[in-house]
């Protein structure tokens, strides 16, 4: 058997209206090079201006991810020549990142594992290139797109984890609204490092790089595909060799290139742009942004009695989650558990809208799930209620004042009704009466929830007309 060890290096592109440095658009376009100022060129005589938004979000992202903030911001030159750099270097962080010694806690199996966090840095993005037969082509819209990079120690020991966490962090960076983190646009990809060696050793077994993954799902196949691999030379008495590979379309990795020593970058700090000092109230006032975060939210409604399932869901969007704590403040947890999980998320997803477009506020639906609990209304008339209201963009209480919705509770009220129909109905009092037919009591339930638009109380329905039934059965 052999201990897995790995570590990620995740990289996310933030949201904002111009680049890191550059006033250049930072946003999605089908036109190549359309997004492009002389910075993102590297035309002679530039001179990068920070994004101060972008440097705030990911201040903002280290903290949510608990880590420490430096004390002022720093920027570093990353110097490798590549065509997709068109200065010949990168600026990025080195000296100080946006955030050190930091952790994520996830949830894998129903334990919680605790994923170490070596720092966060924010740099610029580089071009893309398009190789071709014979030729490439690049595209600048993408250089010096604002790039935040995590990167984790080495202690995640499964796929499992290494997907659980990336799950995880992007939902980090929903919950904070710092990025959209799309794989399919590339603004949320990853490296993935592993090794393997034999359980009790202490030294880490040769490190493998996977680079520039995008799907979750090809993240997977890699980590399990070099497990596989790795053991099966491992076992042969084989060495694996330091290289970076890549992940094809098979769910196989194959090498790129060697790679025996650490890249020597040659790191010094931007001399084009001065140190910026940052002060604990500023530090402070960004903390208190923070939101609570989706684990923190699941344990809480697992505290709260929800199912593993509703918490995960109601758990899962910010947004969602938001309304949720907003309609249960002061009414039945219960109730409104069952009217998000199933009338309004199935509502989002048949309108295909968020639930901020939805018509039904938080207090609109508190006022339902409080009619139910109150035994003023039934759980089915306020869903076919909450859908009326949906449709015809009207507030519910509206509805119900309009279409004198109320529940009818009163014994004496129901019996007279429920007595009515029975003596229109003889030949099925004789069925229940002569032949002990006991879908009788179905079928008045039917007609008495028909005759009173569905407004008659359910339970004290079904109670009444047992007894009813029983009492003629006796009285012959």
């Amino acid at each position: 058997m052999y201990k897995v060890t790995i570590g990620l290096e995740v990289h996310c592109e933030l949201e904002s209206n111009t680049k890191n440095f550059s006033p250049a658009p930072n946003g999605y376009t089908n036109f190549s090079n359309d997004h492009v100022a002389t910075v993102d060129l590297g035309l002679p005589g530039i001179l990068p201006v920070p994004n101060k938004f972008a440097c705030r979000q990911a201040l903002l992202t280290a903290q949510a991810l608990n880590c420490e903030n430096p004390d002022e911001v720093i920027f570093d030159r990353k110097n490798y020549f590549y065509a997709d750099l068109p200065k010949g270097y990168q600026i990025t962080q080195n000296t100080k990142p946006m955030g050190i010694n930091g952790y994520l806690d996830i949830m894998v199996d129903g334990k919680i594992k605790r994923v170490d966090i070596h720092d966060l840095h924010l740099e610029e993005d580089t071009a893309s290139l398009e190789h071709n037969p014979g030729y490439s082509l690049i595209d600048y819209n993408r250089s010096g797109v604002p790039l935040m990079e995590i990167v984790t120690e080495p202690c995640i020991s499964s796929a499992d984890e290494a997907v659980t966490f990336l799950e995880d962090l992007r939902d980090v960076f929903l919950y904070l609204g710092v990025s959209e983190a799309r794989s399919d646009k590339g603004e949320m990809r990853c490296d993935v490092n592993i090794s393997l060696n034999k359980e009790g050793d202490t030294k880490l077994g040769t490190k493998v790089e996977m680079k520039n993954i995008n799907a979750f799902y090809n993240v997977r196949a890699a980590i399990e595909y070099e497990i596989k691999r790795q053991s099966e030379l491992l076992d042969k008495g084989e060495k694996v060799v330091q290289e970076t590979r890549r992940i094809a379309e098979d769910g196989k990795t194959y090498p790129m290139r060697k790679k025996v020593d650490a890249i020597d970058y040659k790191y010094f700090v931007e001399p084009n742009i001065p140190s910026t000092p940052l002060t604990k109230e500023y530090l402070d006032e960004i903390r208190s942004t923070l939101p609570v975060l989706k684990l923190d939210r699941y344990l809480k409604y697992i505290d709260l009695g929800l199912s593993d399932e509703d918490a995960k869901t109601l758990s899962k969007n910010r947004n969602i989650s938001d309304y949720f704590e907003e309609v249960i403040k002061n009414s039945n947890i219960e109730i409104a558990v069952n009217f998000m999980t199933t009338s309004i998320l199935s509502t989002l997803n048949k309108l295909e809208i968020k639930i901020d477009e939805l018509f039904i506020t938080p207090s609109m639906l508190s006022l339902l799930v409080d009619k139910v609990s109150s035994g003023d209304m039934g759980l089915d008339q306020a869903k076919k209620l909450l859908y009326k209201a949906i449709e015809e963009k009207k507030d519910p209480k509206e509805l119900i004042e309009k279409e004198n919705l109320h529940q009818i509770n009163d014994e004496d009220e129901l019996t007279k009704i429920i007595n009515d129909l029975m003596d229109s109905n003889p030949e099925q009092i004789r069925q229940y009466v002569e032949e002990g037919n006991m879908a009788i009591v179905n079928f008045f339930i039917g007609q008495t929830m028909k005759t009173t638009n569905r407004r008659a109380n359910p339970n004290k329905s079904l109670e009444i007309i047992k007894r009813e039934l029983e009492r003629r059965k006796n009285n012959g």
